[in-house]
């Protein structure tokens, strides 16, 4: 008989702490359990056991194991302890998103299986030697384009699949790792990112590929984790939760464009994939690569600090700004028609634009009133051309819709969306094939035969050989939007829309002027982020400073800041009102004050918790988001 400590799967905060409970000696670090506790059974993972307990009283047994699997591994625990700590959070949260959900079959599979650990690949030409044997720390701008690389390994030498560069410098470095007999762990925005990325690492490094995706059915991700807890020189690939993946002798982790939103967690305590791999680095001691086409601002202050050592490669094609061509007007200027017509003869052509769909707004033809939906008040827009107004947000159809303010019944259409501009190039361009790629319509390759792609931002497919042309449209929209990080997101999604032409394509980019403009003519993009941190940091915004949202009730906000506001280091915005009867604090506190401020906001959440109900009922509930930038978005 053994003690094991458990930390039980609750969402209350006062439970983020490990409980001992006396366990049979088959109960072993890892395992899944059911436990007693406060009158019901709780599942929980056993963290760690001892031969005895500091606990003073009389220790309930472990009900039973669940599961003689050890699925949290040592280093995924010190992950999860370390990243909920940082974020003011719970550590059960964590490791709901890091550890998929049990199946029995694929269970049983694994448990019968003859293990056998993958022989390392034999080492190959490094693009950057030295880095993985070094534990180097990298801001890497990949170089631009795309290559053909085998589809089947070992199978038809003919068959090939078109890939960024990127994803093959990533399937280099990943090779160097798997070399010395190490993991290597490279996390993508989406399945597009992670398509060209198993295809490169399949090419060099055979089946030792394991991808971990929320995408695949609940027993094929429980077999791919299994397969990952087994170790040996494998390379882990897929979204935001493959940052988690167990890896017990980590050489190399890699993060594909951080700066992407899909890269946020949208569940409690809401890490970044960067921050993440920040803490995992700092634990594990393994290399790491925070690679794009273009720069974070977080990469660029952690360039600036010394922290990460910043490597260019290559440089993408030359980008011509419509602002700087006299006499060019509408949505595309005469410049990039005839661009598109020249280059089209020899293969395809990109059109990258703001919005899917067909009209993405609507508004009344009386009034000008924007359409709006009646059940949540979200915009309408249309489809197609010849489909019924729907909202944007909740999907919701209004065939028979009527104007709030007029009772006028006839919409306009406000902007261009995919498909109304892939209809008019159609006409412009009237024997010329038009595909659309965007939400509704995924494409993922394209061939080399002459064609229009009209893409939205991110759903660009790869072309065989590359772009002949690519034309980033609707500048002026996509700056329009208010948020902190609009020009840094528009410039990371022109980049990597631009990275995917030949070396001699035409890039013409419009409806965009001043330092953005200069940072795609000039494709220096780490200048860009430099003067993009540098306004942050004279305003005490996000990177410059982190943040963190309070949101409650007038009375539990105030004390939550004023606790905060003992620290010193620290300024608040706010109080706003949010919405029933709740009001929202931003607090703002230097890099070096987060273990205290995370630590202050923890404290407050607890007591919170464990107040008297009656108390409680006064206001609303207390939740706090560190890091937080959704209030920066109406800047």
């Amino acid at each position: 008989m053994s003690v094991a400590r458990v930390v039980v799967e609750s969402r209350l905060p006062q439970l983020d702490r490990l409980f001992d409970f006396r366990a049979d000696d088959d109960v072993v670090p890892g395992v899944r359990v059911r436990v007693p506790f406060g009158g019901r059974m709780l599942p929980g993972f056993v963290v760690e056991t001892a031969a005895e307990s500091d606990f003073g009283g009389e220790l309930h047994r472990v009900e039973r194991m669940l599961s003689p699997v050890p699925v949290l591994r040592p280093e995924v625990w010190a992950l999860a302890r370390a990243v909920a700590d940082r974020a003011a959070g719970s550590a059960v949260d964590v490791l709901r998103v890091a550890i998929p959900g049990r199946q029995a079959r694929p269970e049983t599979a694994w448990l019968q299986r003859e293990a056998v650990v993958p022989a390392p690949p034999e080492p190959g030409e490094s693009i950057l030697p030295g880095l993985v044997e070094r534990r180097g720390r990298i801001a890497l701008r990949s170089e631009p384009g795309v290559v053909a690389v085998a589809a089947e390994p070992g199978g038809d030498a003919s068959a090939t699949r078109w890939v960024g560069r990127w994803a093959v410098e990533l399937a280099g470095l990943a090779r160097d790792a798997l070399a010395r007999g190490e993991q290597a762990i490279l996390v993508v925005p989406d399945h597009r990112e992670q398509r060209q990325l198993v295809a490169a690492l399949q090419a060099v490094v055979g089946d030792r590929v394991v991808e971990l995706d929320a995408r695949q059915s609940n027993p094929d991700r429980y077999r791919a984790f299994l397969r990952a807890i087994d170790g040996g020189p494998i390379a882990i690939v897929g979204p935001r939760s493959a940052v988690y993946a167990p890896a017990a002798s980590l050489g190399l982790l890699a993060v594909w464009e951080d700066g992407d939103p899909l890269h946020d967690e949208p569940l409690s305590p809401y890490a970044t994939t960067r921050d993440v791999a920040l803490v995992r680095q700092q634990q594990s001691g393994c290399a790491l690569v925070l690679a794009g086409h273009a720069r974070s601002t977080e990469v660029q202050r952690l360039v600036e600090l010394g922290f990460l050592e910043p490597v260019v490669r290559g440089r993408p094609p030359r980008t011509l700004p419509t602002a700087l061509q006299d006499g060019q007007a509408g949505r595309i200027p005469a410049i990039a028609f005839q661009v598109a017509k020249e280059a089209i003869a020899d293969g395809p052509v990109l059109v990258q634009v703001a919005r899917p769909g067909h009209a993405p707004a609507l508004a009344c033809a009386r009034c000008g009133e924007r359409a709006r939906c009646r059940r949540c008040q979200g915009p309408l827009r249309r489809a197609r051309a010849d489909a019924s107004p729907s909202c944007a947000w909740c999907g919701a159809v209004h065939a028979a819709w009527a104007c709030s303010s007029c009772g006028g019944r006839a919409l306009v259409e406000l902007g261009r969306g995919s498909v109304r501009t892939a209809d008019e190039l159609g006409r412009a361009f009237p024997n010329v094939p038009v595909v659309v790629a965007d939400g509704q319509h995924e494409r993922l390759e394209v061939d080399d035969r002459p064609m229009l792609v009209v893409a939205t931002r991110g759903a660009e497919p790869v072309a065989a050989g590359g772009y002949r042309a690519v034309l980033l449209l609707d500048g002026e929209r996509i700056l329009a939007r208010e948020s902190l990080r609009v020009a840094e997101d528009a410039v990371r999604a022109w980049s990597t829309a631009r990275a995917l032409a030949r070396d001699d394509a035409s890039i013409v980019l419009t409806g965009a002027v001043g330092r953005i403009a200069t940072a795609m003519t000039a494709r220096d993009p780490a200048a860009f982020a430099a003067a993009e941190l540098a306004d942050r940091r004279a305003l005490r915004f996000p990177p410059a400073v982190r943040v963190a949202s309070v949101v409650g009730g007038p009375d539990e906000v105030e004390r939550v800041v004023r606790a905060v506001g003992d620290i010193g280091a620290t300024d608040a915005l706010g109080p706003v009102d949010v919405g029933d009867g709740a009001v929202r604090s931003m607090v703002r506190f230097d890099y070096g004050a987060g273990v205290d401020v995370a630590h202050a906001l923890r404290a407050e959440i607890v007591r919170a918790a464990t107040q008297s109900r009656s108390r409680v009922a006064k206001g609303a509930p207390v939740r706090v988001h560190v890091d937080d930038h959704e209030p920066f978005e109406g800047i």
